[in-house]
């Protein structure tokens, strides 16, 4: 389980999360929702002690890390916890096949014999010998979770992966989801897609001005208790 207790971070006078809990067991897909500007991100950055948090517990199965602590005093949980952002960071001089491999280089000791299956599962037969910029940005989406895949993660944090995808390309990338949530890896997804979390989500958690307004299944984008919540899917409706 990745589960985080009363975290708390802020940058100068400016509160970003605040008391925030949460859970991501191991086989399941959490989705994030809310508003720009909550604390979406934060969250998963201070998850993936990136951005370490002012005040809170975080674990990661059987290890556990108290704040305030500094970057030298703790051992990150990485690759067991890795992420893929939305802008990718995948390097320009190197094929696509070059950018999977190079981060599993002495840490996956079967990374040859890997690669070849996550290419068949993500369908990169055609492009995987291009560069960055000869491939679209579904086709570096694919890229990008692969490369987080090849180091065997447990838990893998997504921020707004699918953002600059199409319908199709969208749908894609759920039914990749759904493999990793079969291969017992834990997600925690960023999306402002309420479609692509009903369809992919076992948890939907909404953050509100930096705290978790409510959590759930599927069914509270439904069924809302809170107002915020009620009046956030309305207007994301009418948005689309």
């Amino acid at each position: 389980m990745l589960k985080a207790s009363g975290l708390y971070k802020s940058f100068g006078d400016k509160h970003i999360l605040k008391n925030v809990d949460i859970a991501i067991a191991p086989g399941s897909i959490t989705c994030i929702i809310g508003p720009s500007g909550t604390g979406k991100t934060t969250l998963l950055r201070s998850l993936a002690m990136l951005d370490l948090p002012d005040k809170g517990t975080i674990s990661v199965d059987e290890q556990t890390f108290r704040f305030p602590t500094t970057a030298e005093e703790i051992d990150p949980p990485w690759p067991k916890l890795t992420a893929v952002f939305q802008s990718l960071f995948l390097w320009p001089h190197l094929t696509l096949r070059e950018n999977i491999m190079l981060p599993a280089r002495g840490r996956n000791a079967t990374a040859e014999k890997d690669i070849q299956g996550l290419i068949n599962l993500f369908e990169m037969q055609q492009f995987i010998d291009n560069f960055p910029n000869e491939a679209s940005i579904g086709q570096r989406q694919r890229v990008a979770l692969a490369r987080a895949l090849m180091l065997n993660p447990r838990y893998i944090l997504l921020d707004e992966i699918t953002s600059a995808l199409d319908v199709e390309q969208t749908a894609k990338i759920l039914t990749k989801l759904a493999h990793l949530k079969e291969r017992g890896i834990g997600v925690f997804l960023i999306t402002h897609h309420l479609g692509f979390a009903r369809r992919a989500a076992d948890q939907i958690v909404f953050m509100n001005e930096g705290t978790v307004e409510e959590k759930g299944g599927v069914e509270i984008l439904s069924n809302p208790k809170s107002e915020r919540l009620r009046q956030f899917l309305s207007l994301t409706e009418m948005a689309s």
